[in-house]
C-alpha cells in the first residue's frame, strides 16, 4: 500500500512545498494528507471498509458521485491524488496500525453539545484510533500536540475562538538514532564554492559501511548526490533519512521531486535507476563531489571497485506552514464535514507546525497539522449598554406562562396536598414548584379553545413596592 500511494503522496508533498517556497523549512505533507483522508471518509461514507478498490485508482472513480456531481468531493479527491473510498482506507491503515518509530495521532473535535446521532455512518469509517469528542480549549490544544509529539510540537498550530465549530488535526513524531553514527569531518571538505565551508568548522562524514551513496542521474534535476542513513530498526520496522542535492541553479521544487521519487526505492537499499558509475564520471572535482583515484587490493570481478562517501551538515528547522491555498484540499475538505457534521461553517483556517533536527547520533521531527471550521461572527459596530434603575416606587405583576404541547394545565391533586410552610408537602413529596418539571405529559387540564393553555399569559399577582427592604444573607 505505501509503494502504490507513493505517487499520489509525492504528487501533494510537491504542492505543498511549492506553497512554501524556498526558504529553510520542514513539512510533513503525509500530516496534511491524513486529514484530508479523515475528511473522505464524510464525504463519501460508502462500504469503504471491506472494500479494495485499486490504490491510487482514478481520483474521481468510486467516489460515490458522479464527476462534476458534487464539487467539494471531486476537489477532495483531486488533491488526495486518489478516490475517497481508497485515501479513507489508507488513513485507516496507517493510523490504526501504527509504525513502531513514528508516532502518530488523529482527532475530531465539535462543539460542546453538538448532537451527533446523525453522522454514526461516516464516522464508523474514521480509523478506530481516531479521538472524537468536545472541542478542547486553547490549553487543551495544545496540551494535545504536546502529548502526542514527545514534546517537540509545544503549541497547536491554531487559535481557537467561539467562531470554531469544528476542527481536525493529526500528529505525526519520531526520535531516532542512526544504526551507524556519522563521524566528523572539517566543513572545508564541503568544497571550496560552499558558503557554509566558510560558516562552520566540522561537518559529518557519512561512517565506512551501513549508508548508502550514490551519483544519478534525474529526469527533473539533472545530476544529484543522495545519501541514505537508516535508524536502528524495532521488530523489523526502521526509518531511513535521505538526503539529495542538485546544482545550485536547479529549483529547489525539482530537487524536491528527485528526493521523492529516489525515496520510492531507498527503503529497500536498491540500487536507483539512473545511477552513476564512478568509472564514467572524470577524475577531480564537481560541483557536488570530487572523484580520485588509488591502487586498491579489490575483489571486485573487473578490478574496478566503486567507493562513496558523504559530507553533510548538521541541521535544524521550525516551521508555521499556511494551508489555506485551494491546491491542498482543506476548503474542499470543510465543505465535506460540514455537511457531515451539520454544520454551517462558512469558513476554515488550516496551518501546519513542524519542526526536525539532524545530527550525527540521530534524527527527530514532529509536526502537528489543525484545521477549523469556522462560522462568520457579526461584524464590529457599536454597542451601547444601559444599567437600568428601580430608585423609587414601581409597579409588579406576576404573569403566567404555560408553552407546553397540547396546552397541559391539569391542577394537582387535591388530596394530601398540604404543606408544611416550606413548599413541602406534608407527607414528603415535592410541590407543584418542584414538580413543574414533570408534569408536561399532563394534557388533561382546562385549555382554551384555541387549543392553548387556559394559563399562559394570565396576570396572577400583582404590586406596588413603595417600601424597599435590606438585602438578606450574604
Amino acid at each position: 500500500m505505501t509503494t502504490d500511494m507513493h505517487g499520489p503522496l509525492s504528487a501533494y508533498a510537491e504542492r505543498l512545498h511549492a506553497t512554501i517556497g524556498d526558504r529553510h523549512h520542514v513539512a510533513s505533507p503525509l500530516g496534511a494528507w491524513l486529514l484530508l483522508a479523515l475528511s473522505a471518509a464524510a464525504a463519501d461514507p460508502g462500504p469503504a471498509v471491506g472494500s479494495d478498490p485499486a490504490v491510487g485508482s482514478d481520483p474521481t472513480a468510486g467516489s460515490g458521485s458522479t464527476a462534476g456531481s458534487d464539487p467539494a468531493a471531486d476537489a477532495l479527491a483531486e488533491a488526495l491524488g486518489t478516490d475517497l473510498r481508497t485515501a479513507a482506507k489508507v488513513g485507516r491503515a496507517l493510523l490504526d496500525a501504527p509504525h513502531p518509530l513514528v508516532a502518530s495521532a488523529t482527532a475530531l473535535w465539535h462543539r460542546p453539545g453538538q448532537d451527533l446521532d446523525g453522522t454514526a455512518g461516516w464516522r464508523a469509517a474514521l480509523p478506530a484510533t481516531t479521538e472524537v469528542g468536545a472541542l478542547p480549549d486553547q490549553a487543551g490544544l495544545d496540551a494535545w500536540a504536546r502529548e502526542h509529539t514527545d514534546g517537540l510540537i509545544e503549541t497547536f498550530p491554531l487559535k481557537v475562538s467561539p467562531d470554531v465549530v469544528f476542527a481536525l488535526a493529526s500528529a505525526l513524531a519520531t526520535r531516532i538514532s542512526w544504526a551507524e553514527p556519522f563521524e566528523v569531518a572539517d566543513a572545508r571538505t564541503l568544497g571550496p564554492g560552499s558558503a557554509w565551508a566558510r560558516d562552520l568548522r566540522r561537518v559529518l562524514r557519512s561512517p565506512g559501511h551501513g549508508h548508502q551513496c550514490a551519483i544519478v542521474t534525474t529526469a527533473r534535476a539533472g545530476d544529484v548526490i543522495m545519501h541514505a542513513a537508516p535508524a536502528q530498526t524495532a521488530d523489523g520496522a526502521g526509518l531511513v533519512v535521505l538526503s539529495v542535492a542538485a546544482a545550485p541553479e536547479v529549483p529547489p521544487a525539482d530537487v524536491l521531486a528527485a528526493a521523492y521519487r529516489l525515496s520510492a526505492g531507498v527503503v529497500d537499499g536498491a540500487e536507483p535507476a539512473g545511477r552513476r558509475s564512478l568509472f564514467d564520471l572524470p577524475l577531480g572535482d564537481a560541483p557536488l563531489w570530487t572523484v580520485r583515484e588509488k591502487q586498491v587490493r579489490t575483489r571486485a570481478r573487473d578490478g574496478r571497485e566503486e567507493r562513496h562517501s558523504a559530507v553533510l551538515p548538521c541541521w535544524s528547522a521550525r516551521s508555521d506552514h499556511d494551508l489555506t491555498a485551494e491546491s491542498l484540499g482543506f476548503p474542499a475538505a470543510t465543505a465535506a464535514l460540514a455537511r457531515a457534521l451539520g454544520q454551517p461553517a462558512q469558513g476554515f483556517e488550516a496551518r501546519q507546525v513542524a519542526m526536525a533536527r539532524y545530527d550525527r547520533y540521530g534524527f527527530e521531527a514532529a509536526a502537528v497539522t489543525g484545521m477549523f471550521g469556522t462560522v462568520s461572527l457579526p461584524p464590529e459596530g457599536v454597542a451601547r449598554i444601559a444599567e437600568l434603575r428601580f430608585g423609587h416606587p414601581y409597579a409588579v405583576v406576576a404573569i403566567a406562562t404555560d408553552t407546553r404541547a397540547g396546552g397541559a394545565g391539569r391542577q394537582a391533586d387535591r388530596a394530601d396536598t398540604r404543606t408544611d410552610g416550606v413548599g413541602r408537602r406534608a407527607d414528603g413529596a415535592a410541590t407543584w414548584e418542584d414538580r413543574a418539571d414533570g408534569r408536561a405529559d399532563r394534557a388533561d387540564g382546562p385549555a382554551d379553545s384555541a387549543g392553548g393553555s387556559s394559563w399562559h399569559g394570565v396576570p396572577v399577582f400583582s404590586a406596588w413596592v413603595a417600601e424597599p427592604e435590606e438585602l438578606s444573607g450574604a
